[in-house]
């Protein structure tokens, strides 16, 4: 069984996001991927997630998106975590912006891995008091913590 620590540590996020449109944000999120050596280009894997953004919204809602890509260029699944106070416009049916961003990154090799991560960070944030532990909480050691206790894969 995969554990959330397997895709994300600390270096892979973001509790202060900046970006005020959805490109820079996947973009900023992106460049944390490579710097972690999970992927090979970062150009090829925002194409990927743009491409996925055109056939419909990863918002989800109550404040939340989830990205998602499968691509050749990703080299170990990955999840990428930010937090934006501001928000950031991923089109939720509510309409709200995204304040927690959950980028999902997988090899094209594996069948539908993307979709089990996906659904389960789903079901976890359905979850308000999770939501909010989430958008409290500064320190990336706390946020991992909040992570592996709140999201089981």
């Amino acid at each position: 069984m995969l554990k959330i620590s397997a895709l994300i540590n600390e270096n892979l996020m973001i509790t202060d996001l900046s970006a005020g449109h959805k490109e820079k944000c996947l973009t900023d999120m992106i460049a944390l991927l490579k710097t972690e050596g999970r992927i090979e280009d970062e150009a090829v894997f925002l194409e990927t997630v743009m491409e996925r953004e055109a056939i419909g919204p990863t918002g989800i809602g109550m404040h939340v998106a989830i990205p998602h890509g499968k691509s050749h260029t990703v080299k170990s699944p990955a999840l990428v975590f930010a937090k934006s106070k501001d928000g950031v416009n991923f089109n939720a049916p509510d309409g709200s912006l995204a304040s927690l961003i959950f980028l999902i990154a997988v090899p094209d090799t594996t069948d539908d891995l993307h979709l089990k991560i996906l659904a389960k960070l789903a079901r976890s944030l359905m979850h308000e008091e999770f939501r909010n532990r989430l958008l409290a909480c500064e320190d990336k050691r706390q946020l991992f913590t909040i992570l592996e206790e709140g999201v089981s894969l």
